[in-house]
C-alpha cells in the first residue's frame, strides 16, 4: 500500500489541466440544447397538440392519451435528430440515486428495422421493482413495478461517451400503486402548497390563478485526484475517511474561502457548467469553498420539481465529467474529519402566476402585509414541525456534519435578523391598526418593510433555516442527499398551515370582522405562538443548547431518533390526510430509511476494521520490529540508557496502541452482529448508532497517533496533507 500512496503522489505531482474544446458560440446559443422545452415542442408538434401539452404542465392535469402518440413521435425525431439512439425512463428510486434502463429506437417488423418509439412506451414502462428498496411493500418474487411520464419535467438528452439517449422523467410506483420514488410524493406536495397558497393568496389578489415553490439548491462538494482516491479504501467504499491525522494547516488560514480556483480544478468547472448548460441547468456561480479541496457551484431559482431534477442529474453530470478530468467529486457530507463538511443549501419561496414572489414585500402596506402573512405562516409551520424538518435531513453522513466546521445544528430554528424580529415584536404589541383609503397602515411601520429588508443584510450561518431577504435557506441539507425529501416536507408543512391560516380568517369574516383586521390578529397569535423557534444567535454555543432545551426545542443529534418523527401521530395525520403518503407508503418509506443507515454504518465498520487489520496494524509491527533492531543495536554498543530510550518508549506506545486498536475492532465486530440478528430495522438502527458507531472514533484515535509515529515512507493510506492540497 506504501508503493501505491507514493505512485499515486507522483502521479498527481505529473497531472495538468486537460485540453477542452468548448463552443465558440456564447452560452445563450446553445443553454438548453438537450432539453425539449417549450421551443422544441412548438417546432415539432402540431398547434393543437403544443396547446393541449402545454395546458396539461401548467395545470398538472393527465395527458390526453389520445395525443401520446403524437407527443412520442416528436421526441423520437427531435432526439434522432441530435444523434440519440436509445431512450430511457429515467426515475428516482429511494436509494438516494437516478436510475435508467435503455431501450433501442428501433422495432423488427417482418424483414424491416424500424425506427420506433410509441406512445405507449412515452407513458408507462414496466422496469423491475424487486430489486429496488421498497420497506416491505413488494415481496423478492414480485417483480413488477411502474414508472410513468411526468410531463411536468421536461425530456433531455444525455451526451455520454456511450452515445446519447433520450430521458423521460418519470414517477415510480408499485403495481399496488404505492410509490417507490423520491418524485410522487413531491408532485403531490407541491400541487398541494399550490392550492393551498392560491386560496390565501386569493385574500389580497383575486387574479392569482396558481403559486409556484421555487428553489435554488446550493452544491457544495470536494474534489480529489482520482489517484489518491483510488489509494484510499475508505473514500473508494465509504466516501469518506475513516481515518487520517489532522494536517498542521487545514483551513485555520482561512485563505481558500473564494480563493484563485487551482487551474485543474477550474477546467473541470468549466467543463460540467458547459454539460450542464446544454440540458437546460441554470448554473451561475462557481467559487472555492473554506475548506480546502472545498467548492460550491448555485444555479438561478426555479421550479420545485424542476429543481430537484436537476440537481439531481446535476450530481450525475459532476461525477462523470471529474473522471474525465482525473479527478473524484466527493459528495459526501463530511469526507474529511476536523474541517468543514459540506451541504446543499435550500433556498426556497413561493411564487404566483402573475410574477409576484410572496416573501418579497412591494412597495404598498396591502403587499407588505401579504409578505408577513406567508412570513409568518412559513414560520409557524416550521414550529409546528420542526422535528419533522429534522428528520427528513437525517442520514449517517449528516450526522457527522450537523453542528460542526459551520455546518447548521442539529437544533431546529429559524433566524430572520434583528430588525425583521424587531418588527415581529411590534406587530405582535402594537393592537392599533389606521385605514388611510385603500390602503392598511399599522404604527409600527409596515409600509417601511421594503427599506428593512434592504438594510437586513446579515446572515447567520449558524441557523439551519434563516430568512434571506426573499427566500427561506434550509441550510441544513446534506450535500449528498435527494432534496425530494425535504421539499416534500417543507411544502407540506406550509400548504397544512397555511389551509389552517385560511380556516381561522374565513371563520374570522363569518362573523363580520373586516378582512385585514382578522389576517392581522391572526398573525399577531401566530408570532407569539411561534417565538420559542426563532434564534439570532451563535448556533454552536453550549448556551444555545441549554437554551433551546428551555425553549422546548429538540436537539436530536443522531439519525435513529430523528427518523422516528416520520411515524408519530402528527406526522401521519400530516401526511395521510393530505393525500401525501398513505400509511403503507410512510411507513415502508421509514423503514427504508433505516435500513439505509445501517447499511452505511455498518460499511463504515467493515472499512474500518479491514483497513486497521489489514493495513495499520501491519505496518506498524514492521516499523517496530525495525525500531527493536535499532534498541538493540544501540543497547549492545553499550552507549547507555539514553541512546536508545526514544526507540523503547515508541514501540512501547506502538505496542499500546495496536491492542488497543485490535481489541476495539474485535468488539466492534461483535457489537455489529448483536445489532444484524435484531428483528426490526429501527432497533438495528438504534444498535449501530449507540453500540457500534462510538467505538469508530476510539479506533481512529489510535491509528491516527500512530500516523504521527510510523515512518512516512512506511505510512500505507494518502494523508490528509496530501489529499486535501495536492491537486
Amino acid at each position: 500500500m506504501a508503493i501505491l500512496r507514493f505512485k499515486a503522489l507522483e502521479t498527481v505531482n505529473n497531472r495538468k489541466p486537460i485540453s477542452l474544446d468548448f463552443p465558440k458560440e456564447r452560452v445563450t446559443s446553445y443553454f438548453g440544447m438537450y432539453v425539449f422545452d417549450k421551443k422544441k415542442m412548438n417546432e415539432f408538434l402540431s398547434p393543437e397538440v403544443y396547446k393541449a401539452l402545454i395546458r396539461t404542465i401548467e395545470t398538472n392535469q393527465k395527458l390526453d392519451p389520445s395525443l401520446a402518440e403524437s407527443v412520442a413521435l416528436a421526441m423520437k425525431n427531435w432526439s434522432i435528430s441530435l444523434g440519440a439512439t436509445h431512450y430511457t425512463h429515467w426515475f428516482q428510486p429511494l436509494t438516494g440515486a437516478t436510475a435508467e434502463k435503455h431501450d433501442a429506437f428501433f422495432d423488427i417488423d417482418g424483414d424491416l428495422v424500424l425506427e420506433s418509439f410509441k406512445g405507449s412506451a412515452l407513458v408507462q414502462q414496466e422496469p423491475d421493482a424487486s430489486s429496488f428498496p421498497n420497506g416491505g411493500i413488494r415481496n423478492t418474487f414480485e417483480a413488477r413495478g411502474y414508472t410513468a411520464w411526468d410531463p411536468t419535467s421536461p425530456a433531455f438528452i444525455m451526451d455520454t461517451q456511450g452515445g446519447k439517449t433520450l430521458c423521460i422523467p418519470t414517477v415510480f410506483v408499485s403495481y399496488t400503486g404505492e410509490a417507490l420514488d423520491n418524485k410522487t410524493p413531491l408532485l403531490k406536495a407541491l400541487n398541494l402548497i399550490d392550492e393551498a397558497a392560491t386560496h390565501v393568496v386569493q385574500y389580497f389578489d383575486k387574479d392569482v390563478k396558481r403559486v409556484i415553490a421555487t428553489l435554488g439548491p446550493e452544491q457544495e462538494y470536494f474534489l480529489v485526484d482520482s489517484a489518491l482516491y483510488n489509494s484510499r479504501p475508505d473514500l473508494v467504499m465509504s466516501n469518506r475517511t475513516v481515518f487520517g491525522h489532522a494536517p498542521a494547516r487545514g483551513q485555520q488560514l482561512e485563505d481558500h474561502y473564494f480563493a484563485s480556483i487551482p487551474p485543474r480544478v477550474q477546467a473541470f468547472m468549466m467543463d460540467f457548467e458547459m454539460e450542464a448548460w446544454k440540458l437546460g441547468i441554470p448554473i451561475r456561480t462557481r467559487h472555492n469553498e473554506v475548506a480546502p479541496a472545498q467548492f460550491e457551484c448555485a444555479p438561478t431559482f426555479t421550479e420545485v420539481n424542476l429543481a430537484v431534477d436537476q440537481n439531481s442529474l446535476l450530481m450525475d453530470i459532476m461525477e462523470r465529467v471529474a473522471e474525465k478530468h482525473d479527478l473524484r467529486v466527493l459528495l459526501h457530507e463530511k469526507p474529511f474529519a476536523g474541517i468543514n463538511g459540506s451541504g446543499k443549501h435550500n433556498n426556497w419561496s413561493m411564487g404566483t402566476d402573475n410574477g409576484k414572489n410572496l416573501l418579497s414585500p412591494g412597495k404598498k402596506p396591502k403587499e407588505n402585509l401579504q409578505f408577513l402573512t406567508f412570513f409568518i405562516n412559513t414560520i409557524k409551520a416550521v414550529h409546528e414541525y420542526a422535528d419533522l424538518l429534522r428528520a427528513s435531513i437525517a442520514s449517517a453522513g449528516n450526522d457527522h456534519r450537523l453542528g460542526a466546521n459551520e455546518a447548521p445544528p442539529a437544533i431546529i430554528s429559524v433566524f430572520i435578523g434583528s430588525q425583521l424580529t424587531e418588527l415581529l415584536e411590534s406587530l405582535e404589541k402594537n393592537s392599533d391598526v389606521i385605514e388611510k383609503g385603500d390602503n392598511l397602515y399599522l404604527k409600527l411601520g409596515i409600509d417601511k418593510l421594503p427599506e428593512i429588508l434592504l438594510d437586513n443584510t446579515d446572515r447567520n450561518r449558524t441557523s439551519p433555516f434563516a430568512f434571506t431577504g426573499n427566500k427561506f435557506e434550509f441550510r441544513a441539507v446534506g450535500s449528498s442527499a435527494n432534496i425530494s425529501a425535504p421539499m416534500v416536507v417543507l411544502n407540506t408543512i406550509v400548504a397544512q398551515q397555511l389551509k389552517y391560516f385560511k380556516s381561522e380568517v374565513d371563520s374570522e369574516l363569518d362573523k363580520g370582522t373586516k378582512k385585514e383586521v382578522a389576517i392581522i390578529n391572526i398573525l399577531r397569535r401566530y408570532i407569539k405562538e411561534s417565538k420559542t423557534i426563532l434564534f439570532e444567535g451563535n448556533g454552536y454555543s453550549q448556551e444555545w443548547v441549554e437554551e433551546a432545551t428551555k425553549r422546548g426545542l429538540s436537539n436530536i443529534t443522531t439519525t435513529p431518533p430523528a427518523l422516528k418523527s416520520y411515524l408519530s401521530k402528527k406526522a401521519r395525520s400530516l401526511f395521510v390526510d393530505n393525500g401525501i403518503f398513505n400509511e403503507r407508503e410512510l411507513e415502508a418509506r421509514t423503514e427504508i430509511y433505516f435500513d439505509d443507515y445501517v447499511k452505511k454504518v455498518q460499511i463504515e465498520s467493515r472499512v474500518i476494521g479491514d483497513l486497521a487489520l489489514n493495513h495499520i496494524i501491519p505496518t506498524a509491527l514492521n516499523y517496530q520490529n525495525r525500531l527493536i533492531i535499532n534498541a538493540k543495536g544501540l543497547k549492545d554498543l553499550n552507549l547507555g540508557e539514553d541512546s536508545y530510550k526514544v526507540s523503547l518508549d515508541t514501540i512501547k506506545e506502538i505496542s499500546e496502541r495496536l491492542t488497543i486498536i485490535k481489541t476495539k475492532v474485535e468488539e466492534m465486530v461483535e457489537a455489529r452482529k448483536v445489532a444484524n440478528n435484531l428483528d426490526h430495522s429501527d432497533a438495528r438502527a438504534e444498535a449501530y448508532c449507540e453500540k457500534v458507531k462510538p467505538f469508530f472514533d476510539t479506533i481512529r484515535y489510535h491509528v491516527d497517533k500512530l500516523e504521527l509515529l510510523v515512518d512516512d515512507e512506511d505510512w500505507p493510506l494518502p494523508k490528509y496533507r496530501e489529499i486535501l492540497f495536492l491537486r
